[in-house]
């Protein structure tokens, strides 16, 4: 895969799973928009971004065709383990956006910068430690 085309899918990627993690958000707010719902929102938004995102990222970014529980299971615990420290980006500044503003718009600024800062160093982490059975010719 050309380096060009890698950047353009993971952006592709990372944007649906963003809207996918905000919609979710928006569903659970719809709710409760209160301290509890804001909870149970970023909480619902980060593990819809999260399953769609590895679903492309394994195929389409990594090439990774491996199969079974097994493989998944372990795959999966290794790239949620990476998501840790780049969900807490996200988290933090989602947060601190509503804190200061307290609006739904820089609410969603916050997490779409969080975001977008938090899959860049998602990928380098994911890269080395949990898709390592190919080694990609353009990264």
């Amino acid at each position: 895969m050309t380096l060009s085309t890698l950047i353009t899918r993971y952006a592709a990627f990372a944007a649906l799973a963003t809207v996918a993690n905000l919609g979710a958000q928006r569903l659970v707010l719809a709710v409760d928009d209160g301290p509890v719902g804001f909870a149970a929102a970023v909480f619902l938004g980060t593990l819809v971004g999260l399953v769609l995102k590895y679903a492309l990222d394994k195929r389409w970014i990594f090439d990774d065709r491996s199969t079974g529980v097994a493989a998944h299971g372990r795959k999966f615990t290794l790239y949620t383990a990476m998501g840790i420290v780049t969900t807490a980006i996200f988290w933090g500044t989602e947060t601190t956006f509503w804190v200061i503003w307290h609006t739904d718009f820089m609410r969603e600024l916050g997490a779409v910068l969080g975001l977008a800062v938090g899959y860049v160093v998602k990928y380098r982490l994911d890269r080395r430690f949990v898709f390592t059975d190919r080694v990609l010719q353009a990264a």
